[in-house]
């Protein structure tokens, strides 16, 4: 049986061993995803707009 050492204390390679035997690739992502609020303000589509507006302007 293997002594107990902190996290802190392991040298870089037991480090990244541990770290790679933690690291699993999901099947489904742990991130929460919510829905756009549609009455917030979205600066993404306020450029399109403006883009989309100015081009027949130039012509």
């Amino acid at each position: 049986m293997e002594k107990f050492i902190p996290y802190e204390k392991l040298s870089k390679k037991k480090k990244r061993e541990s770290d790679a035997r933690r690291r699993v690739v999901w099947q489904i992502s742990p991130v929460t995803r919510r829905p756009e609020n549609p009455k917030a303000y979205n600066r993404r589509k306020a450029q399109k707009r403006m883009d989309s507006d100015s081009v027949p302007l130039l012509f």
